[in-house]
Order: structure tokens, then C-alpha cells, then sequence
């Protein structure tokens, strides 16, 4: 990957980073690529946002970039990320945009593209994007008269979204006896998530669904689940749902008010494909942050675990790769090969719901599936990641952290894709053991850098 492009598209704090010129010069050169793509006919570019306060200005920018080259631009409004996925193949755009920071907070935001497959671009591609924004797009074709791109907005955009994801249940019954608390994050899906379980049939609790530009994300949704825990005792709810800024992601939490993450959500739906015969091949693709417990668990049914870097990219080509039908990351971000080209949120709670009213169990119930061994994630800011992560002092105590934790244990350092973080997360039957070997890469760390 380049210097713009990260694990998730063009990020950094709006207007200050990912400036409107930036949105602009991506609007012209990711219309140009793609327009050498489709053969050189016209592109039609869909292009949603979500609910931050400079989506509108970004927004604006490389829409005006699009057009400039001649091509059209399909405004989709606010709207998840799986929904532009879905959408651009629904309309055979050139290419989807998607305007957002994911669970990052307000100030930031991001610009992701997604090919007319509805799968993320391939990197060389995001490679052409790159080196025309760095080298300048002055030059690129400036059309006139009729040959200038027009703005069309995709009224349905939401709906037809809707519809498909209705149509992905496979249950006859709808979930009249299910109740549930939705946590919309004051993001994407502040109308889509309530809206889906309305439509199937579910008394619905939503919170946080009130978003005005500068509350994204704030101490709520998949990365603060604390709020939709009170609310789920509080109602005597069946089921709690968080979704991210974006809803390409969700977390859960169960009747009893605990919060069940990625891994939990993976095996009972890797089993209940699996007993029913659905789970072709009988395998699950992970990154290395799952918990051990997930291997210990499926492994119990016969279902291989596929490990893999952290980020859905890195997911998605290892279920290519293998033929695997589900695969996803503990955060939450999960995929559905045989319904979605990528992570999708109201996919994710929407099955796992079904299997909650397939097997007539309380969620708390299922997932005693899995014990979860110790785990510990801790997040360090760093500026110079790759810098500090390859001092001799710190890989030192990386080894002597591997090695105390011995086979039974994971530890797993790596620096973010989407911000100035290193993130460590150690796992083992020890969670003081775990305490020490943190604390001591931490110290390490701490040492190189006031060097």
C-alpha cells in the first residue's frame, strides 16, 4: 500500500488531512481509473456518506472531482457502508465511494472505494488512484458542453438496501416474540437499523439514533457498549445490537446484559451453518486477535480455523482463497460470503438473530458454546510506529513476552491501519502472566522513546 491508501481506504482528520482539494483530486482520479476499467465508457459513481459534520463538505468535493472528468456521480445520501457495497451493484456503478471514519471519532473521516463487483478495489488499483493524486490531477481530461458529469440522487437508495437485507431471512416466522435493543451509534444506521427489525416483525428499543453531525460514536455504539448494556436489563430485552459509525460492523450483548463480541457471533452462526449442513467447506476464516477459545470451540464440530491478519481485506482474500463461506474479526466486522461482498453489520445481527429464534434459546444459553481464555488488548499512541516496533529493545521484549507465554498462549503486536496506535493484545490461561508481558513491551516502548 501507498502513503494515502491504508487497510481501509484514505483517512485523517477532515479538513486538516483528508482536505476538500484531497476529496476533490480523489473524486478525478478514482473516476479516470475507473473509467479506463470500464473500457471508457461514461462511469456512474455512487457515493454515500455517514452522519459526520464533514461528510457534507467532503462529500461536495469529490462530487465536483467526479463530474470534472465526465462522469456521472449517484448521490446516496447517509447511508452504512455495506449499503453502497450492495448498491453499486444494484445500479452496475463503475464504482461505489463511501465517506467515513468507521468507529473513528467525529474530527476524522476517511474516503474508501469500492469496484463495480461491490468488492474493495484491488490494491494496484488503489495504486493508479494514488500516484495520479500525488503526481498532480491538472492533466487528467477536462470535458465540456454535454460531456460534463451530472449529479443524480438515489432516492430509493435506503429501501432497496432494506429489501435485500429482508430478503436474506430465511426463517417463516418473522421475530414477533423477539424484543431487542439497537444502538445506532448516531451513525449510518440511525434509520436503517431500527428500520430492518421493524420490518421484521421485532419490537425494537432504539438509542443513539438521534445523530447531528458531531455525536458519531460518542460513548456509544460497537466501541462503547456500556449504555446499550443498562438499556437491554432496563427494557428486559431479548437481544442488544451495537453497530459502528458506518454499520459494517456490530457487537451484541446478551439478556443477561453481557457483551459478546466478534468471536461469539462467529461460532454460533459457523455452528448452526454447520448443523445444518450449510458450512461448505467446514471452515471459518479469523484474524490472529481471535480468541483461542473460538479454535477450542469449533474445533469440538469439526470446523477448521483459517487464521489471517487483522483487517477485512485480509479476511475476505483468505475466504477467497480457501472457499470459505463466513470469516470475520473479533471487532465485529464479519462476512457473509454467500450474502455480502464485504462486512456487513445489519447482516451480521440480522443472522445471528436467526439462530436465536431457530434454536429457541436464550443468547446467553448459546454462547456457553465457548470459554473465552484471559485476554488482554491495550493501545499505545504512537507517531513512528514501524520505527519504534523494530528497535532491537522492543522486539527483544516481544520475544521474552512470546516465550513466557509459551503454547498456550498468543500475544500479537501490530500497529493500526486507520490511526496513529499500536495495539497489543496478549492471551493466555494467566491473566496476571498476561499484566506482566504487556507491561514489559509497554516499558520497552516507553524507553525507546524518550531515548
Amino acid at each position: 500500500m501507498g502513503s494515502l491508501f491504508g487497510t481501509d481506504g484514505v483517512r485523517g482528520i477532515a479538513n486538516e488531512e483528508l482536505t476538500a482539494e484531497m476529496a476533490f483530486d480523489l473524486g478525478r482520479a478514482g473516476s479516470y481509473v475507473l473509467a479506463r476499467q470500464t473500457g471508457g465508457s461514461r462511469p456512474r459513481i455512487l457515493v454515500g456518506k455517514d452522519t459526520r459534520i464533514s461528510g457534507d463538505m467532503l462529500e461536495a468535493a469529490l462530487v465536483a472531482g467526479i463530474c470534472s472528468t465526465g462522469a456521472d456521480a449517484l448521490t446516496a445520501g447517509i447511508i452504512p457502508t455495506p449499503a453502497v457495497a450492495y448498491l453499486t451493484q444494484k445500479y452496475e456503478a463503475s464504482c461505489g465511494i463511501v465517506i467515513s471514519a468507521s468507529h473513528n471519532p467525529v474530527e476524522d473521516n476517511g474516503i474508501k472505494f469500492f469496484g463495480p463487483n461491490g468488492f474493495k478495489l484491488p490494491d494496484e488499483i488503489e495504486n493508479d488512484i494514488e500516484r495520479l493524486v500525488l503526481c498532480g490531477t491538472s492533466a487528467l481530461p477536462r470535458p465540456r458542453g454535454a460531456d460534463v458529469g451530472r449529479v443524480y440522487e438515489v432516492k430509493e437508495a435506503e429501501n432497496k438496501y432494506l429489501q435485500y437485507l429482508c430478503s436474506c431471512y430465511e426463517l417463516s416466522e418473522q421475530l414477533h416474540d423477539i424484543s431487542l435493543v439497537v444502538d445506532c451509534a448516531n451513525g449510518a444506521a440511525y434509520s436503517t437499523g431500527p428500520e430492518l427489525w421493524r420490518r421484521l416483525g421485532a419490537r425494537v428499543i432504539a438509542i443513539h439514533d438521534n445523530p447531528n453531525g458531531i455525536n458519531i460514536n460518542e460513548r456509544c455504539g460497537s466501541t462503547h457498549t456500556e449504555g446499550l448494556r443498562r438499556a437491554v436489563l432496563e427494557n428486559k430485552a431479548d437481544l442488544g445490537i451495537a453497530y459502528d459509525g458506518d454499520a459494517d460492523r456490530c457487537i451484541v450483548v446478551d439478556e443477561l446484559g453481557n457483551e459478546l463480541d466478534g468471536d461469539y457471533i462467529m461460532l454460533l452462526c459457523a455452528l448452526d451453518k454447520q448443523r445444518q449442513g450449510k458450512l461448505n467447506p467446514s471452515m471459518l476464516v479469523a484474524t490472529v486477535m481471535s480468541n483461542i477459545g473460538l479454535d477450542i470451540a469449533l474445533r469440538r464440530e469439526n470446523i477448521r480455523v483459517e487464521n489471517c491478519k487483522v483487517g477485512d481485506r485480509y479476511v475476505l482474500e483468505k475466504m477467497q482463497e480457501t472457499g470459505a463461506l463466513l470469516g470475520g474479526e473479533q471487532s465485529g466486522h464479519i462476512i457473509f460470503r454467500d450474502y455480502a461482498t464485504t462486512g456487513d453489520g445489519l447482516l451480521t445481527s440480522l443472522k445471528l438473530a436467526e439462530v436465536v429464534k431457530r434454536n429457541g434459546m436464550k443468547l446467553s444459553e448459546l454462547a456457553r458454546e465457548m470459554e473465552k481464555l484471559p485476554q488482554i488488548l491495550v493501545n499505545i499512541r504512537l507517531e513512528n510506529k514501524d520505527e519504534i516496533l523494530s528497535h532491537d529493545l522492543v522486539r527483544a521484549a516481544m520475544e521474552e513476552a512470546r516465550t513466557r507465554l509459551g503454547e498456550y498462549g498468543k500475544l500479537v503486536v501490530r500497529p493500526s491501519g486507520t490511526e496513529p496506535l499500536v495495539r497489543i493484545m496478549a492471551q493466555g490461561p494467566d491473566q496476571y502472566l498476561l499484566e506482566e508481558v504487556i507491561g514489559g513491551i509497554k516499558k520497552a516502548i516507553t524507553k525507546v522513546m524518550g531515548a
